[in-house]
């Protein structure tokens, strides 16, 4: 998996270890914080690192990115295969139709173009010659579009709280995302602090302490219609005050063609800025994988409004169009941190391109 966090080089270097690594979870209903399961000898071994143990784990995991990425291998994958079966050559015709698969696949048409452009290249220098070699540079295509825009690990800052500003339209599962981001720094030994900036969506705050009191997390909160600004600032201010590792701030699900909600995102950030060296040091966009293309011009605006330096896609277990993440890191070249592929809170991922690729073209081999 991808190195999550660290300290910046100026203070001696700490590298978190992977939460999907370690066993138990907040709890998932109710509205106070439940005592995380009992993990299983495979798990418990794994925190520990045993070998065997660790990799049972392993497969476990990749077997939940596998299920969850059906309805994308469906839709992509298993479209190709059908085109190749039974084909011996590369023709003319087949690449024609690989690039209706791929565009009605969410890949994108610009994402589409490069892949078959250097496929066509490769295929006039006899290096392809049949179908299976064909799908084998695919993936060896899709894999080197994500080490292109691959995120470098999030740090945390030689002094003070981390903090974090989440942006993101209403129900791409923003709040929801939050909390579980939060439950992987409490299951490391962070003390969190989440920020209830959203004053505008009724039961926001609300919604927001019920994810606290599940994680453990203080929340700063005032009531419905506060200033959002005012509410980060003194929220900074108590964070510092308090020692706080991290702070996450949820931001209004403010629709990006709303002009003037989008400026209130910039106030946000220019009182992060004024409060907090070099703050806001990450500004993710949570996006729901099933919108598509939509997803793409969501990205575009918000980058252009606070400058994003990670995205979040959720809901990747009930789309058919999973291969937007391809075309949002081949398009935009913005890291792609956690991918979400169910409801449990174990469910948000690190994004791990050969993993992904691995998980999507069904090869087992990740599991091993």
């Amino acid at each position: 998996m991808i190195g999550w966090f660290t300290k910046k080089k100026s203070a001696p270097d700490e590298v978190l270890p992977d939460p999907d690594a370690l066993g138990g979870a907040a709890g998932e209903k109710g509205d106070a914080p439940e005592a995380a399961p009992q993990t299983g000898a495979d798990e418990t071994a794994a925190a520990a690192g045993n070998g065997p143990a660790t990799a049972a784990a392993k497969r476990g995991f990749f077997q939940r990115l596998q299920a969850g990425l059906a309805k994308t291998r469906q839709s992509l994958v298993s479209r190709v295969d059908a085109l190749f079966l039974g084909r011996k050559e590369i023709d003319a015709g087949l690449l024609e139709e690989l690039e209706e698969i791929l565009i009605t696949a969410d890949l994108g048409v610009s994402t589409t173009m490069d892949l078959l452009e250097e496929i066509r290249a490769r295929v006039s220098r006899r290096e392809l010659k049949d179908p299976a070699a064909l799908k084998e540079a695919l993936q060896e295509n899709l894999a080197a579009i994500f080490r292109a825009s691959a995120p470098a690990p999030m740090e945390f800052p030689a002094s003070g709280p981390l903090v974090m500003m989440v942006v993101g339209v209403n129900g791409v599962g923003k709040t929801t995302t939050i909390g579980k981001i939060a439950a992987r720094f409490s299951r490391v030994g962070k003390r969190v602090l989440l920020v209830a900036a959203d004053t505008f969506r009724a039961a926001a705050i609300d919604q927001l302490k019920v994810w606290g009191r599940r994680v453990g997390a203080e929340v700063a909160a005032r009531e419905q219609g506060a200033d959002p600004s005012a509410v980060v600032y003194d929220a900074l201010d108590h964070g510092a005050a308090s020692s706080y590792d991290v702070i996450i701030i949820d931001t209004a699900g403010r629709l990006h063609t709303r002009v003037n909600l989008m400026e209130e995102l910039k106030k946000i950030k220019r009182v992060i800025g004024k409060k907090v060296a070099n703050g806001p040091h990450e500004v993710m966009l949570i996006l729901d994988a099933t919108t598509g293309q939509n997803s793409i011009s969501q990205a575009k605006l918000f980058d252009e409004t606070v400058g994003l330096t990670g995205l979040t896609l959720t809901k990747l277990d009930g789309t058919a169009k999973g291969g937007i993440v391809i075309n949002i890191t081949h398009d935009l070249h913005i890291p792609i941190r956690f991918i979400g592929i169910g409801e449990k809170i174990d469910d948000l991922r690190d994004f791990d391109p050969d993993e992904f690729i691995k998980a999507l073209f069904g090869d087992n081999s990740a599991a091993s």
